[in-house]
């Protein structure tokens, strides 16, 4: 997990140290992606992606599951639950902290959520979006990495229903259904932090763009204090907007996750954040990957072109050049 660096020298301090943060989707360690790790070990879904992710100062993936051997499933299509020892190739992988705010942190129940969150600590693996009650659901993860504090925030806008929120004394995730209390959360978080990071769980899956609504919502939190927006839950690659400098990706795809019937849920992205000093701004690229057998793997070169192209069909304002750089157009 990263640490707090406040011994550095002086003369280290001043010079500016390019600070580099990669986010990643959806990671699912039940159903056939627990069958692999159980034939092949905890660290088989990262084997092709842990040099990049373990090179960050910060990585960040959304938890698409609960993680207990307790509880009794939803009645809904989908609940997930993995096993403990499956976090340990997460923390192999180089990962400092999760989402919890998703729709399927309490696939089994609180307790089960609870359970995750202490397995989490225990693998020494933060977590945000969750919590006993609101002020903690929506605490945000902060940390201080090269003289920069930094924030991270996870909320969703896909819940089943109002019994998964967290309230004043009620536990739950962090809901993002109004903008209240969300933005006053966040805008306590962007005024203790340097650079604050929105982890979004929203929109509709299987599609392209967005919905009207987290186009609006993503404008809200960077007017709140955020400086990036990183999104996911559509099992799809969404498109790239730029809002006063601030990158929004409206969705990065899965990561780790079954294999998908659909073409859109087997291709994905893994997104680098690099800020340096405020002059120079945040320098942002990404790294198309495909979903193998629950496994990323990054695209080899052709593969990596097509994912290129569609980006920039299907992105606002944001170009992507050969080699991942994403910019302002």
């Amino acid at each position: 997990m990263a640490t707090e660096q406040t011994n550095q020298p002086a003369q280290q301090q001043m010079q500016t140290e390019e600070l580099q943060i990669v986010f990643v989707g959806d990671i699912m360690l039940d159903k056939s992606v627990g069958a692999q790790i159980a034939k092949h070990g905890v660290d088989y879904p990262f084997q092709k992606t842990a040099t990049i992710l373990q090179q960050a100062d910060l990585t960040i993936g959304n938890l698409e599951t609960s993680v207990s051997t307790r509880g009794k499933a939803e009645p809904k299509e989908f609940a997930y639950r993995s096993k403990p020892e499956t976090l340990k190739g997460l923390a192999n992988a180089g990962f400092d902290v999760v989402n919890l705010a998703n729709n399927h942190s309490l696939d089994y129940g609180m307790d089960a959520l609870f359970d995750t969150i202490q397995h989490l600590e225990t693998n020494q693996i933060a977590w945000v979006g969750a919590g006993k009650n609101e002020a903690e659901a929506f605490a945000p993860y902060l940390t201080t990495i090269k003289g920069k504090r930094i924030a991270v925030i996870g909320l969703s806008r896909v819940l089943p229903n109002r019994q998964w929120f967290a309230g004043k004394n009620k536990p739950g995730l962090a809901h993002a259904y109004t903008d209240e209390p969300m933005l006053t959360y966040v805008k306590k978080a962007s005024e203790v932090a340097d650079i604050t990071i929105a982890v979004m769980h929203w929109n509709l899956e299987y599609k392209d763009v967005p919905e009207p609504y987290a186009r609006a919502m993503a404008r809200k939190l960077i007017d709140s204090g955020v400086d990036a927006v990183v999104g996911s839950h559509s099992h799809s690659v969404m498109g790239i907007e730029f809002y006063k400098d601030a990158p929004i990706y409206y969705s990065v795809g899965n990561f780790v996750f079954t294999t998908s019937y659909n073409p859109k849920g087997r291709e994905a992205i893994m997104v680098k954040l690099a800020f340096a000093d405020q002059d120079q701004g945040i320098k942002t690229s990404v790294i198309p990957v495909k979903i193998v057998n629950g496994q990323p793997v990054p695209l080899d070169a052709a593969g990596k072109k097509r994912m290129i192209e569609k980006l920039n069909q299907i992105s606002f304002d944001a170009k992507v050049d050969a080699d991942g750089v994403v910019t302002k157009k």
